[in-house]
């Protein structure tokens, strides 16, 4: 009887688990590697440190002495929800400012392949090739792509994925978005493995008053 009990307990948690997986698979996560989380609302932010693609150094710890910091990932200018999101904030990025932010866009591109996302979207916020994939990694968004994944965007978008980033293997982030306050905290944040899923900038409005 218990025995049963415990199948009954156990085969419906195994399903979720399953049909979780199989979702977050469709979006080109390799889940027989690592599986980024993201770090939480609340934890202490990695420092962001790098060169932009027009060359500024970049240092969030020096930003957010006066300013709260906004940090989104992106996963490259082959990726038209990509490109969309980044045009739109870029529309929008004079009611970020004026409500005390700074806004950084962390890409796995290369500086070149960053070159044309700059191009492509005509941004003005910070734009910095994550060439070591160490910022992404150290905020939890990077993960492994599929083969099948790969294969689809060079078929359908002509992209090999690594050599855009100039990288062995394919990786990408988790399109996700960050709120960094001034105590170099979390206090929001925007993660979903679905990439036709972003933050918005009324959601990130809202969560910088």
């Amino acid at each position: 009887m218990r025995t049963s009990v415990l199948t009954i307990l156990v085969v419906p948690f195994l399903a979720c688990a399953q049909v979780k997986d199989d979702a977050i698979i469709k979006k080109g996560v390799d889940v027989s590697k690592h599986v980024p989380k993201g770090i939480e609302a609340g934890q202490q932010a990695p420092e962001i440190v790098g060169v932009s693609v027009d060359g500024r150094q970049v240092e969030s710890k020096a930003m957010v002495e006066d300013k709260e910091l906004v940090l989104i990932f992106y996963r490259g200018n082959w990726c038209p929800y990509c490109s969309r999101h980044l045009s739109n904030l870029n529309d929008s990025l004079q009611y970020l400012t004026q409500a005390g932010a700074e806004v950084v866009v962390i890409g796995p591109e290369n500086f070149e392949s960053a070159h044309k996302t700059q191009e492509k979207t005509e941004s003005d916020f910070i734009l910095l090739p994550d060439t070591s994939m160490q910022l992404m990694q150290a905020y939890d968004v990077l993960f492994t792509v599929t083969k099948r994944y790969k294969g689809k965007i060079k078929t359908f978008l002509f992209t090999d994925i690594a050599e855009n980033n100039g990288q062995d293997e394919a990786m990408l982030p988790v399109p996700a978005t960050y709120i960094i306050g001034r105590d170099h905290n979390v206090k929001w944040r925007h993660f979903d493995y679905d990439y036709t899923k972003r933050a918005s900038v009324k959601e990130i409005l809202d969560h910088l008053k």
